[in-house]
């Protein structure tokens, strides 16, 4: 039995020294991890219940990176919210302070006002006027338009609410700018462009203005053709005038009531817009027939109460009319014999009763074809007869004759009735 037992221990023991090394190792990964050892699950089912070990709940601390996010985006969070109520009591202390100022301002201006004597000289209305301008410009108002007594008026009017401001800001008084948005109404021809003119460079001379120009617009330099284009095309013009005066002409063309999807009532909303907010450095003025603009403010009443200053321009009589062509001939340089007035005269007061009659612009039409009957005179009796050898004098080449105007006259009375709204 003992030989027996000898022999069998060294034959197991030859078969392990001559096995593969492989076999050695898989044999041990087999039984060495417990995962793929098939008999773990019937090993720890008859093994009795372990206490659990202490080390089991270290599986929830995986998380702890997102725990420090969640901390570091609080903390910006709550410096967002310090730094924004740093701004928040920055602004109420900016304001607290600037409400303190206008209080010490005003208490100042109260007592130096209190203080100051009633004989104070605060300077005369004429000193104000030939130093700022103003009278200079409307000295130029009176020569360049004949007539239209109450448009003057309202235009000295004007230009005396601004030298009295200008007299209480010297002194200290409250002061604010009058609303210096006006409406034009009247026929053609009546000066409404002059007048708007005249007023720019007032508001200049009274620094109510920076530059005093007027830019003249239309419909076709406010409204665009298709979306998006009424924006800019209206900006521009303001721009141009801004510093100025905006003169719309025929202002009631940029509302067209039937139809709703006008462009026009964009650039409206965009007038309105400045009128109201840049009325310091713009003033706008409408221009236009009477009736029509009274509807146009029907449909934009915002226009209406914008605008605080409404000049009527009356149609001139055939007086008038005649002083204005000579003054017309003298700025030419031209003179109208003493004869040729009646005939003039007549001619405008038939004139008046034909259609599409336009005051001054008839009348400067008039002064253009008696300028030239009196070239195609001058030249026939010289050039073509030979009268005095050919030679002319200044007197000739300046004078307006009766005959002139006869043509014009004629061309009235004589012609076709369809065709004399031409002459």
């Amino acid at each position: 039995m003992k030989l027996s037992t000898a022999v069998s221990f060294l034959c197991v023991a030859s078969v392990s020294a001559f096995a593969p090394s492989s076999i050695k190792k898989r044999s041990t990964k087999l039984f060495g991890d417990p995962n793929q050892n098939p008999f773990a699950s019937y090993n720890a089912a008859a093994a009795p219940a372990a206490p659990a070990a202490p080390a089991a709940p270290a599986a929830p601390a995986t998380p702890a990176a997102p725990v420090e996010k969640k901390t570091v985006r609080l903390r910006d969070r709550l410096n967002e919210a310090d730094t924004e109520r740093r701004k928040d009591q920055d602004a109420a202390d900016m304001r607290e302070r600037a409400a303190e100022i206008a209080r010490e301002e005003r208490l100042e201006k109260i007592a130096y006002m209190n203080d100051m004597p009633d004989e104070t000289p605060a300077g005369t209305v004429e000193e104000f006027m030939f130093k700022e301008g103003v009278q200079s410009q409307l000295d130029k108002l009176d020569q360049e338009l004949v007539g239209l007594v109450p448009v003057k008026k309202r235009v000295k009017e004007i230009a005396a609410l601004l030298v009295l401001d200008k007299m209480r800001r010297k002194l200290g008084f409250e002061t604010a700018v009058p609303s210096l948005h006006m409406c034009f109404t009247g026929a053609p021809g009546t000066g409404k462009t002059t007048v708007a003119v005249r007023m720019g460079q007032i508001l200049a001379k009274m620094g109510y203005s920076r530059q005093g120009h007027v830019v003249l617009a239309t419909r076709d330099d406010l409204v665009g053709q298709y979306v998006g284009h009424t924006a800019p095309k209206t900006k521009e013009m303001i721009k141009k005038a801004m510093g100025g005066v905006l003169l719309v002409d025929e202002a009631y063309y940029l509302y067209n009531a039937a139809n709703d999807r006008d462009y026009g009532q964009e650039s409206i909303e965009i007038l309105l817009n400045v009128m109201e907010n840049q009325q310091d450095d713009l003033a706008v003025a409408l221009a236009g027939y009477k009736d029509r603009m009274d509807r146009f403010f029907s449909y934009i009443p915002g226009m209406m109460s914008r605008i605080g200053n409404h000049v009527d321009f009356p149609n001139y009589d055939a007086e008038e009319l005649v002083q204005i062509a000579a003054v017309m001939a003298h700025q030419l340089e031209y003179d109208i014999d003493d004869d040729a007035y009646p005939v003039f005269k007549e001619y405008i007061a038939r004139r008046m009763d034909l259609p599409y009659f336009s005051n001054a612009r008839t009348v400067r039409n008039a002064m253009d074809r008696a300028r030239m009957n009196s070239a195609i005179r001058t030249f026939e009796k010289f050039a073509i007869q030979g009268e005095n050898g050919g030679v002319c004098t200044v007197k000739d080449l300046k004078a307006i004759t009766a005959n002139d105007f006869q043509i014009l006259l004629d061309d009235i009375v004589n012609a076709d009735a369809t065709k004399r709204i031409f002459a």
